[in-house]
């Protein structure tokens, strides 16, 4: 892969902050109220969630004009869920993509524009494989 753009953040574990180098981003980071913590900042899975589901937006939005689909009235929310992994006792990953769609993205045309950006789109080349993600139209 040739780099177009790097993002750089840095981050001091799930009780501290999170830093872009650009300072764009400057968040406290908190254990979530249902891993034990306090809940008073924001959170790995949040900022994952955040991130993959606008970049989700977007590739939906590069297969849509390919295919000349208005989408104008569509939104993807990503909900990305943390819990112990039984194959190594540690913890994983698994995401559910929400897909708001006008009523002529529902049913098969929606979910043929879903499957043909989660072909696409970054973060879901990079969680192939590795994360159980859910495409859903609502």
């Amino acid at each position: 892969m040739d780099a177009i753009y790097t993002a750089v953040a840095t981050a001091n574990g799930r009780e501290g902050r999170a830093v872009s180098s650009d300072g764009h981003i400057d968040v406290p980071l908190a254990h979530p109220a249902a891993l034990g913590g306090n809940g008073q900042g924001t959170n790995p899975e949040q900022l994952f969630a955040a991130g993959y589901a606008a970049c989700f937006a977007s590739a939906m939005g590069v297969v849509a004009r390919q295919e000349k689909i208005d989408i104008s009235d569509a939104s993807i929310t990503a909900e990305v869920s943390i819990g112990k992994d039984p194959a190594d006792g540690g913890f994983g990953l698994a995401v559910v993509m929400r897909a708001e769609f006008p009523d002529h993205l529902q049913g098969e045309a929606g979910a043929a524009l879903l499957e043909k950006t989660h072909a696409f789109c970054p973060y879901s080349k990079a969680t192939r494989g590795n994360i159980k993600v859910e495409l859903v139209i609502e």
